[in-house]
């Protein structure tokens, strides 16, 4: 589509001159490059979660008891039902507080009734930051364990960098809950090294033990060692990973293990038991580095991606996470790429420090400081190509395309527990957002669900600003069909502009349908590998064809 670039100005000035107005909610929506789907908020300081299409509207939320805060995250499993993390608003008595504390992760169905719950929250641990619903039904979950100063410091923590009289190391466990059974668990307290004090426990060296967890990795002194914000499951490796911002990195650790294997440093498919197993961004923590080689500052929201250039055969050998304190005052969501032996089972070093040596790709705002969070926020890679960046601190989120283009904006419509008014000016901590995700309009956990838009969460809102942009009829004269390469190979990309869905089919000389698919956002990738040699056509909406070689 690059012969149609000089289009963009001319559009986003259009759409920036609808949307001047708005200052909460939907700023700037283009619905011929943005990617159709449903937006998953559940916004700090208040007790609801919303599901929004891409105007701004409520199509579906799931409220709760006014005393509720989220604790933190929120997701639509493949059949309809809701997992969410919460806590209850007051925290001055718990023995166990700090940022991103958690309480009760539940299930609820559809219609918002309550399925399962489960909590945490006593003077020997609690939940905190993310959770995540895994294939098989059960869930991980990530909770504080309380040590003692004195255990902290026989395990080889400098008492000197010991503020408080407790210490907490994060660990792991997965819950059926069906049964309330752990079937599994993971303690970062059984997988330490210092080098600080050779009377006590777990000395030895750091530098040449880049599997274990360095007990005096300065955080200031705090209580809460380690903060991981972030966890996510990789199916097909049986792996965790999971994003330490206080330790400016993000793990991997082994999941196939045992809980006993987990415990100790053999065992499991990776052979380590539950020793790390690959960590990037900071490789001082690991005695393997300096600042000047330190990638991650106070990450957020690693997960795995899918390729989507290889949709047919998607797999988990990339990383995305949003990287909060990259500069003074701007923020950036980033790719990383492992180095990853399938025959080993392991992930490559280069001098005792694990590969890559910088990122896979860097994304940004198109004005930089207007991406900026000190905490929070989410980086989410969509099927067409985009983007979708939650910059937290703000309540900000917008998609970004391949060539740097801002086609959808929203701002979170809160003034801490209250509903912003259209036309409120938000400021930093206003409206914090932990994240934002969006579902693709054809999940699975959508079928037969009444999604008819049901008004904004915002006051006041700006009524039928959507229809000023949105097409006023499916029958399109021209969809500027793009696609490339051609001849094709292995991988294909179709573009096109015009409306908010695209219907194609793709045919062979002898008129028979290979694939046919209906998609938005201006944007298709297609795995071709497996077809045969030879010409091929390309229909969009019934109306536009292009003629495609397959040539090898």
């Amino acid at each position: 589509m690059k012969n149609l670039l000089f289009l963009i100005p001319i559009v986003l000035w259009n759409l920036q001159s609808i949307f001047a107005q708005n200052t909460v909610g939907l700023l700037s929506f283009d619905p011929s490059q943005a990617y159709d789907g449903y937006n998953l908020l559940y916004p700090h300081n208040q007790p609801a979660v919303f599901l929004l299409n891409n105007c701004g509207e409520v199509v579906h939320r799931w409220d709760d008891e006014a005393n509720f805060r989220p604790g933190n995250t929120s997701y639509i499993r493949s059949d309809g039902t809701l997992v969410k993390a919460k806590r209850d608003v007051t925290v001055t008595d718990d023995a166990i507080w700090a940022g991103g504390g958690g309480e009760t992760v539940e299930i609820r169905d559809w219609n918002n009734n309550l399925m399962w719950s489960y909590t945490l929250n006593d003077e020997q641990g609690r939940l905190h930051h993310d959770i995540e619903p895994m294939p098989n039904g059960n869930i991980l979950m990530i909770a504080w364990e309380s040590k003692t100063k004195e255990e902290a410091i026989q395990a080889g923590r400098d008492p000197l960098t010991l503020d408080t009289d407790v210490f907490w190391p994060d660990y792991i466990f997965e819950i059926n809950p069906m049964n309330n059974e752990i079937v599994w668990e993971w303690y970062a307290w059984d997988h330490l090294i210092q080098d600080f004090d050779s009377t006590k426990d777990n000395f030895g060296v750091v530098a040449e033990n880049p599997g274990l967890i360095n007990i005096n990795f300065d955080n200031n002194g705090l209580s809460d060692w380690m903060h991981s914000n972030a966890i996510d499951y990789s199916p097909e490796r049986d792996q965790i990973l999971l994003s330490v911002p206080f330790f400016n990195e993000v793990w991997i650790i082994d999941h196939s293990t045992s809980t006993a294997e987990a415990a100790g440093h053999v065992g499991g498919l990776a052979g380590k038991g539950g020793d790390i197993i690959y960590r990037w961004g900071n490789p001082a923590a690991y005695d393997q580095g300096t600042l000047a080689d330190q990638k991650l500052f106070n990450n957020h929201d690693a997960h795995w991606v899918e390729d989507f250039v290889s949709q047919a055969h998607p797999h988990y050998n990339k990383i995305a996470v949003f990287n909060n304190q990259v500069g003074a005052d701007f923020s950036t969501a980033n790719v990383i790429a492992p180095s990853w032996d399938m025959y080993d089972w392991g992930y490559g070093l280069s001098n005792n420090v694990f590969l890559p040596q910088d990122f896979d790709v860097i994304y940004d705002h198109p004005t930089p400081t207007d991406l900026f969070s000190t905490g929070l926020s989410s980086v989410q890679l969509l099927p067409n190509g985009n983007t979708l960046i939650c910059s937290g601190r703000f309540g900000y989120t917008f998609e970004l395309t391949p060539d740097d283009q801002v086609v959808w904006e929203y701002k979170t419509p809160f003034m801490g527990p209250n509903i912003a008014i259209q036309g409120d000016t938000l400021t930093i901590n206003n409206n914090l957002t932990f994240r934002m995700r969006r579902f693709p309009i054809n999940y699975t956990g959508f079928a037969g669900k009444d999604l008819t838009p049901d008004g904004y969460i915002e006051l006041e809102p700006n009524l039928g600003f959507c229809d000023q942009i949105l097409p006023t009829s499916d029958i399109m004269e021209e969809y500027f069909l793009e696609v490339f390469p051609n001849p094709a190979n292995t991988f294909l990309t179709i573009e096109w502009i015009g409306g908010m869905y695209a219907d194609v089919q793709i045919f062979d000389m002898m008129g028979r349908q290979v694939t046919s698919f209906t998609e938005t956002g201006g944007r298709k990738y297609l795995d071709i590998s497996t077809w045969e040699e030879g010409i091929y056509f390309i229909e969009i909406g019934g109306i536009e064809t292009r003629k495609l070689v397959v040539s090898r």
